[in-house]
């Protein structure tokens, strides 16, 4: 049966793009690290393409490692935290939603309740949580920790906090506010309610001080592959930030992710599963393909190889680029992401050399990338959404705002003219245009009052 959605797009937001060499390239701002306006092009250009969302990864790791590589990588150690940068970008634009990513490992669960809320009020309704749990050690070191916890304790610390802050965000009522002048009732006191959580890692009493917020609440997103993120992503998630590697296994992740929601009482398109793809694009496959070559060109290997390291937390300086990848430096499993280890894994039993993963890892360390014209990227993405996939994609540009305004200008009016993607958006808020059903408060709900 064919489709009668349309496909999601959101952009992915590091400083300068994706690739790791991006602040080199002409096509972005060498100063756009501390320069707001940087980010406003981008965000402007996303809002007239329609787009649903920037999506802003983050991590509040200061990068640690070879000298020669932290001095030529400025993506960790400068860059603005995400929630401040995205409340300003939502004054300058009207539709546009907005994806920031925060820790539920360095945070307090009253504290991620009350940012989100606010900016989803300054916002008008605009605003995703990325929920994570952090995956390299250095952020610990920040944190009065020595390292990074293990993977089962911070999920069991981050499925609480997360029910606790959904929690939070029902302590109004949506229509709890009275604003009753004559009588000079503010709200109604049987409308905002005390949370009163107890567990293992929070005790939290509550109520939010702040209202109910113009969606109900922020949508939330998630991007676990683990068996445990993906039953979470069923319980709680709206948008799942996806990391295989091919439409068959996006496909049957798809399908998993999806069967698993009924147990929880929630229908299938309250879910969109959106894969994560570096995108370089021309008019033709040749220009795409001189575009992607020219970032490889540009990476001072020690760059590729820092990347590398954090990723698998281990040693590899000194290793010969040229040589197979020294097996014994592998990890038995995997500290951060479990589907994009398995991708490493897969690489390097090719017999690729460690140069070769560098390169590799660098422009698809997201599991998916794409060189082509811009029809051979719109077909990928009507197949992939055709064929339940996807729901749609975030865009991993290369360097920004250059790689997203070729992708606007040449992929867009393709998927538009296909009948693929939107030509308004449908509503104003972020959950309006993903096609997020409004969520109901669960003290309206326990009442019966279904309207909320």
């Amino acid at each position: 049966m064919a489709r009668t959605d349309k496909l999601k797009l959101g952009t992915f937001v590091y400083t300068f793009g994706f690739h790791p060499a991006a602040w080199l390239h002409p096509g972005s701002d060498v100063n756009g690290a501390n320069d707001i306006t940087h980010m406003v092009k981008v965000a402007q250009i996303s809002e007239a393409a329609k787009l649903d969302f920037m999506f802003f990864a983050d991590s509040p790791a200061a990068a640690v490692g070879h000298p020669e590589a932290l001095a030529r990588q400025p993506t960790k150690m400068n860059r603005f935290e995400p929630i401040t940068a995205i409340t300003a970008l939502s004054m300058v634009t009207q539709r546009l939603g907005f994806v920031a990513t925060a820790s539920t490992s360095y945070y307090e669960p009253f504290n991620i309740a009350r940012l989100y809320a606010s900016a989803d009020h300054i916002s008008g309704g605009r605003m995703c949580w990325n929920v994570v749990t952090s995956d390299h050690d250095e952020t610990g070191y920040n944190y009065n920790r020595k390292g990074l916890d293990p993977h089962a304790d911070r999920y069991d610390r981050g499925e609480e906090f997360l029910d606790v802050v959904l929690g939070l965000w029902d302590s109004f009522e949506d229509d709890a506010l009275l604003l009753d002048r004559e009588n000079g009732i503010y709200h109604d006191k049987d409308k905002l309610h005390q949370l009163d959580h107890v567990g293992p890692h929070f005790q939290v009493r509550g109520p939010l001080n702040i209202a109910r917020t113009p969606q109900g609440r922020p949508v939330i997103a998630q991007a676990g592959g683990s068996e445990r993120g993906k039953e979470l992503a069923a319980r709680t998630a709206e948008i799942v930030f996806s990391l295989a590697s091919n439409i068959d296994k996006n496909k049957a992740f798809y399908a998993d992710v999806k069967s698993r929601m009924a147990k929880y009482g929630r229908a299938p398109s309250d879910l969109k599963i959106m894969p994560g793809i570096v995108i370089n694009v021309g008019e033709t496959r040749a220009e795409a393909e001189a575009r992607a070559q020219e970032m490889v060109d540009v990476m001072h290997p020690e760059v590729g190889l820092l990347m590398l390291q954090e990723f698998l937390e281990t040693d590899l300086h000194g290793a010969d680029l040229d040589a197979p990848f020294p097996m014994e430096r592998m990890p038995d499993k995997a500290k951060g992401s479990v589907a994009m280890f398995a991708e490493v894994k897969e690489f390097v039993s090719q017999g690729h050399s460690l140069r070769d993963l560098i390169t590799h890892y660098a422009q698809r360390h997201t599991g998916n990338g794409l060189t082509g014209s811009y029809i051979e990227v719109a077909d990928y993405m009507q197949e992939w959404f055709e064929a339940e996939a996807a729901d749609g994609f975030i865009l991993m540009c290369p360097t920004l705002p250059s790689s997203l305004a070729d992708f606007t200008r040449l992929v867009v009016p393709e998927l538009q003219r296909r009948g693929l993607f939107r030509d308004e958006y449908e509503g104003a808020t972020l959950r309006e245009n993903l096609g997020l059903s409004f969520p109901v408060n669960r003290y309206a709900a326990a009442r019966g009052d279904n309207a909320g």
